[in-house]
Parts: structure tokens; sequence; C-alpha cells
């Protein structure tokens, strides 16, 4: 009770107690939506875990242990129990820990699960939402198999573990978890929490605050993590029918708690399926909170006084628009730059390319002076030569007649001698 509130007895019969009646009315008409994300290695048994959950059949093409980088397959399908109607999406991992390098193979979930609740928050945010009739898509529980190796967690495990325990509800289990014997089982499930407890991972704890539910939750929270054996192929036992396993040393029951603990991981999903879905809104308050806060969306002014969303669209809408005008001037300021750097650039290409015309027709003209000083000297010196040939020709003709003149004076004095010397 409120202090200062008065507590008042009915005199008589309102109606106000067939609420809860109103709601699940309600509630059946409109159906309920839930949505469990599998994490694990190729092969661990994702797919017959569902199915035996669910009493149907998730079975898909396998998938190869050759992909490069992980991904999610998604599957929707709407199941009806009495007049209860469920729309359950089922998304599992494809490839998970098959690379080389591990170290972002749990950056695509993580990326999924925002995927998820940035759709929600745009949905929020339309002018015109339909919540009601909307098709939440969020995560309301991860199940993380966890492969039965007996010994500790993986550095995959834990990394993956750690950046997923503030986005979603992770439920470790142990799948396939018939190939490990029941002494070495518990002590790897009490290994695998304190692994959890020492590296400071937050998993989903059932809820022990409701009477009502209160002693199993409890109970059933020492399980953890459940280990879980999934088949769809039915074994006749006795009189009877029943899903199991069926193995060269004897057959393990799928829906017996003594061999595994489906049935448990069943039964709490169907109890707390609920606060589940409240957990999960949890999560996502805390999403919108930093997202709307990273937008610049506040409650409290500078002066710590309430502040209304119109003020702050406002206030956003005058940043925005300061905004765009500074950068528009900054880009007319730096188109102007441009352009009379592009001006300057053009000029200068323009006198670059008319000085070496001007040069070249100055150096062709001097080149040209200069052969005409070379021709006119030797034009000089041939005329020299000549003058020189003409001089030495003149001489030598003057010496040819005055040899010729000389000839016959020697030709007698010649015979003369002769004539003497023979008389002798």
């Amino acid at each position: 009770q409120n202090v200062g509130c008065r507590t008042l007895s009915l005199s008589a019969h309102v109606g106000f107690d067939s609420l809860p009646d109103q709601l699940l009315r309600k509630s059946i008409k409109h159906g309920f939506c839930f949505n469990i994300l599998c994490i694990g290695e190729t092969g661990i048994g994702k797919s017959a875990l569902m199915s035996s959950l669910f009493n149907t059949n998730f079975e898909d093409s396998p998938s190869t242990h050759f992909l490069s980088s992980v991904r999610l397959r998604a599957q929707t399908c709407e199941l009806q129990e009495s007049n209860v109607l469920l729309k359950l999406t089922v998304v599992k991992t494809v490839g998970f820990g098959d690379q080389v390098n591990k170290v972002d193979t749990y950056q695509p979930i993580v990326d999924y699960i925002d995927a998820q609740f940035e759709a929600y928050l745009e949905e929020e945010l339309k002018v015109i939402r339909s919540l009601f009739s909307y098709h939440d898509t969020r995560i309301h529980l991860c199940l993380y198999f966890i492969s039965p190796t007996g010994r500790s967690l993986k550095t995959i495990d834990l990394l993956t573990l750690r950046s997923l325990d503030s986005k979603v509800n992770i439920i470790p289990v142990i799948g396939k978890a018939d190939s490990i014997c029941k002494a070495e089982l518990q002590e790897f499930k009490k290994k695998i929490m304190s692994e959890l407890v020492s590296n400071g991972i937050r998993i989903y704890q059932f809820p022990t605050d409701d009477e009502t539910v209160s002693e199993i939750n409890t109970i059933t929270n020492g399980y953890l993590p459940f280990a879980v054996v999934g088949s769809m192929e039915k074994v006749k036992i006795g009189n009877k029918m029943v899903r199991a396993r069926q193995y060269p040393w004897g057959i393990v029951k799928v829906e017996d708690e003594s061999h595994c603990d489906t049935i448990k991981l069943r039964r709490m999903l169907c109890t707390n399926m609920e606060d589940l879905k409240e957990k999960t809104r949890a999560y996502y308050e805390l999403y919108r909170r930093c997202r709307l806060e990273k937008l610049g969306c506040r409650d409290i002014g500078p002066e710590n006084k309430p502040v209304s969303l119109q003020e702050v669209i406002e206030a956003k809408m005058l940043e925005f628009c300061l905004e765009m005008e500074r950068k528009e001037e900054e880009i007319k300021q730096r188109f102007l730059q441009r352009v009379n750097e592009k001006a300057a650039m053009l000029e200068e290409a323009e006198q670059q390319a008319s000085m070496p015309v001007l040069t070249k027709y100055a150096r062709l003209t001097l080149m040209h002076q200069e052969e005409e000083l070379k021709l006119e000297e030797k034009k000089k010196l041939l005329e020299d030569e000549i003058a020189q040939f003409i001089e030495k020709k003149a001489i030598t003709v003057s010496i040819q007649s005055q040899v010729s003149v000389s000839t016959p004076v020697v030709s007698l004095k010649t015979e003369g001698l002769q004539k003497v010397s023979a008389g002798h």
C-alpha cells in the first residue's frame, strides 16, 4: 500500500476480476510467438533437438564444413496445441567453428541479434505503426550447444558466450550427451558451470520468485547445463513406440528423464516462456536506450529538467540545419577555391604552351644566323683560295712560257759539242 492512499473495501461486485479472462481470450485470438536461436558446431544435433522438443520435423538440407564464414538459417512454422496458436521461429547457425581463423566467428550472430532489435525499434519509431500485428523476430532464447568432450569449454565457446550474455537469454546444453557416460557427464557439467562463473559469463537462471514454480525451478537450475539427446526415430519397446536412439549396446530414450534432460528442457521452456520474453524485453530496452542516446535523444536537459521528445526533435532538426548550412558554405568555398586553382592552372598551362613556341623560333633564328656567319667565313676562305690559285696559275704559265723560249739554244749548244767530239 502506498503512503497517503486510502484502502476501501468494495460493497458490491464491480466486475474487473474478469480482466484476466479478457486478456486470455484476446491473447489466444491473436496468438503467440517465440524465437529460438541454436548455436553449435555442424552435426551436433540442433535440428534433432528442435524436432524432439516441439514434435515437428525441422530437418533441412545438411550443411558443409567448408563455408568461409558463419551463416544463420531461419525457419518459421505455426504450431497449434488445443486452441493456442504459436508462431515458432528457429534460427540455426551454419558453419559455426568450421573456419581455420575463428577470431570473428561470433560476430555474424551478434549482428543478427542486433538487427532484430533494430527492426523492432524502427517499427516503434514509425509514424503509423502496428506493433500488435508486427511479427516480433527478437530472439527470446539462445540454446548454446557444447560438444560432449568431457574436458572443458573451448576458447570459441567462451568468446561467443561472453559476447552474447548481455543480449539474449542463454541456456547451455550438451549436445549428443549419450556419447559420454553418466559419471563423466556429471563432472563435465560441474566443470562447465565453474568455467562460466570464473569467466564472468551470465546464463539464464530460471526464476524462483514465483511461488507456483519456485520449487521446481530451483531444482532445475541444478541441472544446468542440460544434457540433451534428440531423435525423431521411433523404436518399439514392449508394446509402445517411443522416440529413441538405438545402439548395439542398448537404447537411449529421448523422453526418459533418467537417460537425458530433453524432457526437463521442454518442461522448463513451457513453464518459463513468458519470463524469457520478459527478459528479452529488458535486453531490448538496454539496446534501445544505447541506440537513442547515440542518436542524441535524452530525457533530461542541461539543467536536469525534463525534456519532451518534441523538444529533442526540434533541437536535433535545428542542429542538423545549422550543420547543413555550415557544410554547404564549406562546399561553396571549396568549390570557389578549386575553380580559382583550376583557372590559375589553365593560365599557367597556356603560358607554358606558348613559351616553347617562342623559344623554339628564337633558337632557330639564332641557329640560322650562326649558319650564315659560318657560310660567309667559308665563302671568304674559298675566295682567298681561288685568288691564290689564280695567282699560282699565272706564275706557272709565265714560267712555262720562259722555259719554251730557252729550249732551242740549249739544243744548238748540244749539237756543237757533239761535232767537236766527233772531229777529235
